[in-house]
């Protein structure tokens, strides 16, 4: 990846997705400063070089102006709760809308803000018709990022995540820990990221700026989640686990949640404007090289 020069990166969240990146960042000599939820975890991430500052959502990063002085790339991976669309919003609106220079804003979001199309496929021009109140809020939370670009000129950028997966976050590791179950429920299909495509989608946008934009971000390989784990139990050598009814499969009303969506997704925009080659195009791609590379 190309270096830049004297660049200040700040991360609302840094978590899983959001880490990656900034670890990527960190070796190519940016100044990388992030949130997380308690002390705990600021002591972890501070040991692997980030600078860290405590935001729980629940009330505001305290002396916020002086920390966000001088960022000139800001990203934003914290999810809506059960309180507000946006807790960084909700807090530090204003605070995002005075930094200078910001050359670059980035907003993670999903794509569940499409909700069931029944199979049919989706791009970042479809209607939003979010399933449930969680899809709603972000919903929200999108449109209150873009008003940063609509009424400050802030040079904010949308990205709506497939569900996410890498290192320590996969069908691999939920085999492993006798989490997985097979669940059937015919018709079905979920896109999905690589982790570490999430990173040079973003990084791509970081290095060619289009504010205002949507992109949705998932692989070429959109698949049952049956048919994943089937392949992970393989990869294994584990014999495949039982398939199991979707309408016997006792999940938590959360995991029944994201089976109310079906739809396929176009990952066409990072390809064209960004210039994107996607690291691991398939689960399969991903899951191989995740099984190839740790030790089990």
């Amino acid at each position: 990846m190309q270096k830049f020069n004297d660049k200040k990166f700040f991360c609302f969240g840094l978590g899983y997705s959001a880490k990656y990146l900034a670890q990527q960042l960190l070796k190519d000599g940016w100044h990388v400063i992030g949130t997380c939820r308690d002390i705990q975890q600021k002591k972890s991430l501070e040991a692997e070089g980030f600078e860290m500052y405590i935001f729980n959502g629940h009330e505001p990063m305290e002396n916020a102006h002086e920390i966000l002085s001088g960022v000139t790339h800001l990203l934003s991976s914290v999810p809506t709760d059960n309180i507000t669309a946006d807790p960084v919003l909700e807090y530090h609106f204003d605070d995002i809308s005075d930094i200078l220079p910001l050359k670059w804003v980035g907003y993670l979001s999903t794509t569940g803000v499409y909700g069931d199309r029944k199979g049919a496929m989706v791009d970042e021009t479809s209607p939003l018709e979010p399933t449930g109140q969680r899809g709603c809020r972000r919903v929200t939370a999108e449109a209150r990022w873009m008003d940063l670009w609509w009424d400050n000129e802030l040079p904010v950028h949308c990205f709506r995540l497939a569900s996410i997966y890498g290192h320590g976050k996969s069908a691999i590791d939920a085999v492993k820990s006798l989490r997985a179950k097979r669940i059937n429920k015919a018709g079905q299909i979920f896109s999905r990221i690589h982790v570490a495509d999430i990173a040079q989608i973003l990084y791509a946008s970081m290095k060619n700026p289009h504010a205002g934009r949507i992109y949705n971000c998932c692989d070429d390989n959109p698949a049952p989640a049956e048919e994943v784990i089937a392949y992970a139990c393989e990869m294994l050598g584990y014999a495949p686990l039982p398939l199991i009814d979707f309408d016997d499969s006792n999940l938590s009303e959360m995991a029944k949640s994201f089976y109310l969506d079906n739809k396929l997704v176009s990952n066409q925009r990072i390809k064209k404007e960004l210039g994107i080659n996607l690291l691991w195009p398939s689960y399969k791609d991903g899951l191989s090289n995740i099984i190839n590379s740790i030790k089990y």
